[in-house]
């Protein structure tokens, strides 16, 4: 982990994102890649008149000057910050600014859920987890430690989450995380018996591992959505990360149809780290 990118909006939530990069950025000797998106209108950015053009720089500096402030912080003394400002106007394209920087993870905060209202789906958080190539750590509070020594990986053992589960494995195993598996069983036309459950596991490790040997970090629930089942076994065993794998712009994964991944990273306390398909 060399490059870690924080998009910024100046808000508490993306300050504990930049905390936790910080951490991080500490920890494995990397750089991180601040990233301000300045929401500008294509016709003051492609104005050729005088009064557009110096509302375009005006605007521009008076967001490098906040930027600078923004960014003036003890806890980033001894961190290797680079402050870039783009003209994008959504948040899908961090994707490219990652592609270009070679960068290793996006951190991003989120506010999780305010009462009824579901602040994480159709957000920009959602937006850069659906369209980034590389792992999202979404963070919704002060993370105090990125040891991240519990991790739960949410898997329903399909062919296609073999994939992210390696990537994973890679990562959590440079840090010396416990990693458990979670498979949740539904009361509805998803249900397994068990015999069916450990089929599909086999299967998934064969193709993924060309052994067994991790069959016991498995671990069957039964609840009543994929979402409560993955929280409350985190929950149970003091895990300190969930991750779970992502199809990017076609949605989730089979297991996480609908919005379990998004769920997921909206009710969890804990972080959550995103891995595409």
């Amino acid at each position: 982990m060399k490059k870690i990118i924080v998009p910024i909006d100046f808000s508490e939530h993306s300050e504990y994102a930049l905390k936790t990069a910080a951490k991080l950025a500490k920890k494995n000797n990397a750089e991180v890649l601040a990233l301000h998106m300045l929401e500008m209108s294509d016709i003051m950015l492609t104005a050729s008149d005088g009064l557009q053009y110096e509302k375009a720089v005006y605007f521009y500096k008076l967001s490098e000057q906040k930027f600078e402030k923004f960014l003036d912080k003890d806890y980033l003394k001894g961190v290797k910050v680079t402050p870039i400002i783009k003209h994008f106007k959504v948040f899908s394209e961090v994707n490219e600014v990652a592609k270009i920087h070679d960068a290793d993870i996006i951190v991003m905060g989120s506010q999780g859920t305010s009462g009824a209202k579901e602040f994480f789906i159709g957000s920009n958080t959602e937006r850069v987890v659906r369209n980034s190539e590389i792992p999202v750590l979404v963070v919704k509070n002060q993370v105090k430690d990125v040891n991240f020594e519990v991790v739960v990986f949410a898997c329903d053992f399909s062919e296609e989450t073999i994939k992210p589960y390696i990537n994973s494995v890679n990562m959590f195993n440079k840090i010396g995380s416990k990693m458990y598996m979670v498979y949740v069983n539904l009361p509805n036309e998803r249900f397994l018996t068990s015999a069916e459950m450990e089929r599909n596991v086999v299967n998934f490790f064969t193709k993924a591992l060309g052994n067994l040997d991790k069959m016991e970090t498995v671990h069957y629930v039964a609840d009543y959505t994929a979402e409560e089942g993955i929280i409350n076994f985190s929950n149970k065993i003091g895990a300190d990360l969930i991750a779970v794998p992502t199809h990017g712009k076609k949605g989730l994964a089979h297991f996480f149809e609908g919005s379990v991944g998004e769920d997921v990273a909206n009710h969890a306390a804990l972080p959550v780290m995103t891995f595409k398909i």
